[in-house]
């Protein structure tokens, strides 16, 4: 199956190199990699990414501009934040968190990593079918 492109941005190919830290099927494409990474991060509907951590001893973090479709976004301990075409979820450094798709729709946002010193990511747990059946 083709990846439906649902963005202003294309879509990409398979996101094979991250594939061990998401549920479900997602597509990147690297719209920079200079200056600031931006990538383009396509999910199928029902695809999220593991929790994870982007750490940095200063600045560092992630924003998620979405662009396409609805999704999710949820940091540990608090409840999932829906996210539609137009949200900008800014994420700090050392924040466990995950995004994905809803179950019933594609979901597409851009990725864009905040430069940071000792910047790196750590990737945790998927979220379990259960956590994530609960979303509307």
């Amino acid at each position: 199956m083709q990846p439906k492109e649902i963005s202003v941005f294309p879509t990409g190919n398979k996101n094979d190199a991250f594939a061990q830290y998401f549920t479900g099927q997602s597509y990147l494409n690297m719209l920079s990699v200079e200056q600031v990474p931006i990538g383009n991060v396509t999910f199928e509907p029902g695809c999220r990414n593991n929790w994870h951590i982007h750490h940095a001893e200063k600045g560092g973090g992630q924003i998620l501009l979405v662009t396409a479709g609805r999704g999710y976004y949820q940091e540990w301990g608090k409840p999932a934040r829906e996210l539609h075409p137009g949200d900008v979820v800014n994420i700090p450094a050392e924040v466990k968190h995950w995004h994905g798709a809803a179950p019933d729709s594609w979901f597409a946002h851009l990725a864009v990593e905040v430069p940071g010193e000792g910047a790196s990511n750590e990737w945790l747990e998927p979220v379990s079918d259960e956590e994530y059946g609960k979303l509307k």
